[in-house]
Protein backbone atom coordinates (compact mmCIF):
# COMPACT_ATOMS: atom_id res chain seq x y z
CA UNK A 1 0.00 0.00 0.00
CA UNK A 2 1.05 3.31 -1.03
CA UNK A 3 1.50 6.27 1.72
CA UNK A 4 -1.25 8.92 -0.42
CA UNK A 5 -3.30 11.88 1.25
CA UNK A 6 -5.66 14.92 -0.09
CA UNK A 7 -4.68 17.93 -0.70
CA UNK A 8 -7.28 20.49 -1.15
CA UNK A 9 -6.56 24.26 -1.78
CA UNK A 10 -7.94 27.40 -3.33
CA UNK A 11 -8.19 27.68 -7.22
CA UNK A 12 -5.34 30.13 -7.02
CA UNK A 13 -3.23 27.76 -5.30
CA UNK A 14 -3.83 24.61 -7.62
CA UNK A 15 -3.07 26.76 -10.77
CA UNK A 16 0.14 27.49 -9.72
CA UNK A 17 0.80 23.82 -8.35
CA UNK A 18 -0.19 22.79 -11.94
CA UNK A 19 2.00 25.05 -13.45
CA UNK A 20 4.99 23.76 -11.15
CA UNK A 21 3.82 19.87 -11.96
CA UNK A 22 4.07 20.44 -15.86
CA UNK A 23 7.04 22.20 -15.72
CA UNK A 24 10.26 21.20 -14.49
CA UNK A 25 12.10 22.23 -11.38
CA UNK A 26 15.41 22.61 -13.47
CA UNK A 27 13.71 24.53 -16.52
CA UNK A 28 12.73 27.42 -13.41
CA UNK A 29 14.65 30.15 -13.56
CA UNK A 30 14.44 30.70 -9.56
CA UNK A 31 14.41 27.51 -7.57
CA UNK A 32 12.96 29.36 -4.51
CA UNK A 33 9.56 30.38 -6.25
CA UNK A 34 9.41 25.83 -7.59
CA UNK A 35 9.51 24.81 -3.70
CA UNK A 36 6.56 23.13 -2.06
CA UNK A 37 6.62 23.15 2.27
CA UNK A 38 4.12 21.97 4.35
CA UNK A 39 4.36 22.32 8.55
CA UNK A 40 2.23 21.36 11.30
CA UNK A 41 2.72 22.91 15.10
CA UNK A 42 2.37 20.87 17.78
CA UNK A 43 -1.08 19.77 18.47
CA UNK A 44 -1.24 17.94 14.66
CA UNK A 45 -3.86 19.28 13.26
CA UNK A 46 -2.97 23.22 12.07
CA UNK A 47 -0.44 24.37 10.12
CA UNK A 48 1.28 26.39 7.30
CA UNK A 49 1.37 25.40 3.19
CA UNK A 50 4.59 27.59 1.65
CA UNK A 51 4.39 27.53 -1.80
CA UNK A 52 7.06 29.79 -3.44
CA UNK A 53 7.39 32.54 -1.07
CA UNK A 54 3.61 32.92 0.31
CA UNK A 55 2.10 31.07 2.89
CA UNK A 56 -1.57 29.64 3.70
CA UNK A 57 -3.37 28.11 6.73
CA UNK A 58 -3.76 24.80 5.98
CA UNK A 59 -5.65 21.91 8.93
CA UNK A 60 -5.96 18.72 8.50
CA UNK A 61 -9.59 16.96 8.41
CA UNK A 62 -11.09 13.95 9.10
CA UNK A 63 -13.25 12.54 6.36
CA UNK A 64 -17.47 11.53 7.00
CA UNK A 65 -15.78 8.09 4.95
CA UNK A 66 -12.99 6.54 4.21
CA UNK A 67 -12.22 6.96 0.30
CA UNK A 68 -10.02 4.37 -1.56
CA UNK A 69 -7.81 5.09 -4.05
CA UNK A 70 -6.94 3.28 -7.47
CA UNK A 71 -4.44 3.19 -10.05
CA UNK A 72 -4.56 1.69 -13.67
CA UNK A 73 -1.44 0.47 -16.32
CA UNK A 74 -3.67 -0.77 -18.99
CA UNK A 75 -7.02 1.60 -18.64
CA UNK A 76 -8.69 -1.82 -18.01
CA UNK A 77 -7.53 -2.78 -14.66
CA UNK A 78 -7.92 -1.20 -11.46
CA UNK A 79 -5.64 -1.96 -8.59
CA UNK A 80 -6.62 -0.25 -5.28
CA UNK A 81 -3.55 1.53 -3.73
CA UNK A 82 -4.86 2.90 -0.28
CA UNK A 83 -7.37 3.58 2.20
CA UNK A 84 -7.67 7.85 2.78
CA UNK A 85 -9.70 8.96 5.50
CA UNK A 86 -8.08 12.33 6.19
CA UNK A 87 -7.81 15.52 4.09
CA UNK A 88 -5.18 18.54 4.04
CA UNK A 89 -7.19 21.34 3.57
CA UNK A 90 -5.28 25.05 2.57
CA UNK A 91 -7.73 28.14 3.15
CA UNK A 92 -6.68 31.86 2.20
CA UNK A 93 -5.95 34.02 5.04
CA UNK A 94 -9.05 35.61 5.47
CA UNK A 95 -11.18 32.18 4.91
CA UNK A 96 -12.34 31.10 9.04
CA UNK A 97 -10.96 28.19 10.28
CA UNK A 98 -12.69 25.10 9.92
CA UNK A 99 -15.36 24.17 13.43
CA UNK A 100 -13.76 20.42 15.07
CA UNK A 101 -11.77 18.14 13.06
CA UNK A 102 -13.86 16.16 11.25
CA UNK A 103 -15.19 17.87 7.93
CA UNK A 104 -18.31 17.51 7.40
CA UNK A 105 -18.77 17.09 3.60
CA UNK A 106 -17.53 14.25 1.74
CA UNK A 107 -14.98 14.66 -1.68
CA UNK A 108 -17.83 14.90 -4.05
CA UNK A 109 -21.60 16.78 -4.68
CA UNK A 110 -23.28 13.73 -3.66
CA UNK A 111 -21.83 13.56 -0.52
CA UNK A 112 -22.54 16.90 0.94
CA UNK A 113 -23.21 16.98 4.82
CA UNK A 114 -23.10 13.56 4.87
CA UNK A 115 -22.55 12.94 8.33
CA UNK A 116 -25.92 14.18 8.55
CA UNK A 117 -28.07 13.24 5.57
CA UNK A 118 -26.55 9.77 4.74
CA UNK A 119 -25.19 7.97 8.11
CA UNK A 120 -27.76 6.57 10.86
CA UNK A 121 -28.58 8.73 13.67
CA UNK A 122 -27.63 8.19 17.26
CA UNK A 123 -30.59 7.03 18.99
CA UNK A 124 -32.52 8.89 21.59
CA UNK A 125 -31.97 7.12 24.85
CA UNK A 126 -33.55 8.27 28.08
CA UNK A 127 -30.93 7.84 30.92
CA UNK A 128 -33.14 6.95 33.86
CA UNK A 129 -33.91 4.43 31.83
CA UNK A 130 -30.70 3.18 30.59
CA UNK A 131 -29.36 3.01 34.22
CA UNK A 132 -32.29 0.99 35.39
CA UNK A 133 -32.35 -1.35 32.91
CA UNK A 134 -28.08 -1.40 33.44
CA UNK A 135 -28.88 -2.05 37.35
CA UNK A 136 -31.43 -4.74 36.14
CA UNK A 137 -28.87 -6.83 34.10
CA UNK A 138 -25.96 -6.88 37.01
CA UNK A 139 -28.85 -7.98 39.34
CA UNK A 140 -29.36 -10.70 37.26
CA UNK A 141 -25.73 -11.68 36.46
CA UNK A 142 -25.32 -11.52 40.17
CA UNK A 143 -28.43 -14.12 40.78
CA UNK A 144 -30.40 -11.68 42.64
CA UNK A 145 -34.41 -11.73 41.24
CA UNK A 146 -35.70 -8.62 39.98
CA UNK A 147 -38.68 -7.40 41.23
CA UNK A 148 -41.93 -8.55 39.27
CA UNK A 149 -44.07 -5.32 39.93
CA UNK A 150 -40.99 -3.20 37.78
CA UNK A 151 -42.57 -1.17 34.73
CA UNK A 152 -40.44 -3.36 31.58
CA UNK A 153 -39.95 -0.44 28.36
CA UNK A 154 -43.46 -1.16 26.31
CA UNK A 155 -45.38 -2.84 28.98
CA UNK A 156 -47.36 -2.25 31.99
CA UNK A 157 -47.34 -2.16 35.87
CA UNK A 158 -47.02 -6.08 37.24
CA UNK A 159 -44.65 -7.70 34.95
CA UNK A 160 -45.84 -10.35 32.13
CA UNK A 161 -49.16 -11.85 32.83
CA UNK A 162 -49.24 -15.42 32.25
CA UNK A 163 -52.70 -17.22 30.41
CA UNK A 164 -53.73 -19.90 32.35
CA UNK A 165 -53.39 -23.29 31.26
CA UNK A 166 -56.45 -24.84 29.00
CA UNK A 167 -57.88 -27.25 30.87
CA UNK A 168 -58.01 -30.90 27.97
CA UNK A 169 -60.82 -33.38 28.31
CA UNK A 170 -59.56 -36.37 29.22
CA UNK A 171 -59.18 -38.85 26.39
CA UNK A 172 -62.16 -40.97 25.75
CA UNK A 173 -61.33 -44.68 24.45
CA UNK A 174 -62.69 -45.00 20.39
CA UNK A 175 -62.97 -41.14 20.26
CA UNK A 176 -60.81 -39.81 17.18
CA UNK A 177 -59.47 -36.27 18.00
CA UNK A 178 -58.79 -33.94 14.63
CA UNK A 179 -54.94 -33.73 14.02
CA UNK A 180 -53.77 -30.27 14.50
CA UNK A 181 -53.04 -29.06 10.75
CA UNK A 182 -56.98 -29.61 10.10
CA UNK A 183 -56.37 -32.55 8.50
CA UNK A 184 -58.18 -36.06 9.02
CA UNK A 185 -56.30 -38.20 11.56
CA UNK A 186 -54.82 -41.55 11.53
CA UNK A 187 -57.25 -43.56 12.99
CA UNK A 188 -55.36 -45.07 16.50
CA UNK A 189 -54.77 -48.82 16.44
CA UNK A 190 -54.51 -51.16 19.24
CA UNK A 191 -52.77 -54.15 20.20
CA UNK A 192 -55.09 -56.66 18.82
CA UNK A 193 -54.88 -54.92 15.67
CA UNK A 194 -51.35 -55.33 15.09
CA UNK A 195 -51.23 -58.68 15.83
CA UNK A 196 -54.20 -59.67 13.28
CA UNK A 197 -51.80 -58.78 10.06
Amino acid sequence: MEEQFILRVPPSVAERIERLMNESAASSSNPDEASLDLSFSEDGRNGTFMIGNESFPSSLLDLPAVVESYKTYDDSVLIKTADIGQMIMVREENDPAPEGVEYKHGLTPPMRDARRRRFRREPDLNSELVNQVEKHLINIMHGVSVNQNASVIGGEEGGDRKKPPVARAAKQPGVQEPAANGEEAEPERSDTDESEN
